[in-house]
């Protein structure tokens, strides 16, 4: 075997190495939020007031199932992009290494920023808006699994996309994208935002416009702090 292939076995190799810790880091917060996850049902619908009705008796397991992934998925956040820094670190140079990796507790930060204001902002309002819509016109009846994927539609979705501003400074910092480029495609970005926002927000126009102003001040805002880490890599570049 030539040096080559050695090299891509030791990659390889390294790569099921990050991939297995990531899984089993998931698997381990999945169990723990399954212990736990009737007291996260009860806390997740404690302000809606009716009983949430289930249309056979696998819908109880799948929407527990549903909860506990998403929490460990919240939980895993920090060792998966931890996983990730440490496969890419022998590519980094020793101040890449360094300014790359305050991305991990501001990855778990924005990932729990992202779920919270999905939950205590969009959704409250997307679905007072929804129930006035139907009000003395229909009998609201939720089901659960319905409820859940409502849920789940307005959290989840803000919880990836508010990783937005941190994923384009590493990718900044790495010297992969620039401000000038975001600035120059912001059309095509906005274009992208909308297409994201209608996908994953319910079909109404408040719903819409909710999911795409807040998407479009995090694009602006990672322009921003592209800015200052390409000016602190220039920086770097012209003194080495």
């Amino acid at each position: 075997m030539n040096q080559e292939n050695m090299e891509i076995v030791d990659h390889l190799d390294e790569l099921r190495k990050r991939i297995i810790i990531i899984l089993g880091t998931f698997i381990g917060a999945f169990i723990i939020s399954f212990i736990f996850v009737q007291d996260i049902y009860d806390w997740l619908t404690k302000d809606i007031d009716m009983v949430l009705a289930v249309l056979g008796p696998l819908d109880i397991i799948l929407i527990y199932f549903s909860i506990a992934a998403v929490i460990s998925l919240g939980l895993a956040v920090p060792v998966i992009v931890l996983q990730i820094w440490l496969f890419v670190k022998p590519g980094l140079t020793v101040e890449e290494q360094k300014a790359s990796l305050m991305y991990i507790p501001a990855s778990f930060i924005l990932f729990g920023g992202g779920l919270a204001f999905g939950y205590f902002i969009v959704l409250p309002l997307v679905l007072d808006f929804l129930l006035t819509l139907g009000e003395g016109t229909f009998e609201t009846m939720f089901t659960a699994d319905r409820y859940f994927q409502f849920v789940l539609r307005m959290t989840v979705p803000f919880a990836v996309l508010f990783e937005m501003p941190l994923v384009v400074m590493f990718l900044t910092a790495i010297g992969v994208v620039t401000p000038q480029g975001m600035h120059k495609n912001r059309k095509y970005a906005y274009f992208g935002i909308v297409i994201v926002s209608v996908f994953v927000s319910p079909p109404d126009f408040l719903s819409d416009v909710l999911v795409i102003i807040p998407l479009i001040f995090l694009y602006e805002a990672s322009i921003s702090l592209a800015r200052i880490v390409y000016k602190r890599r220039i920086k770097r570049i012209n003194s080495e």
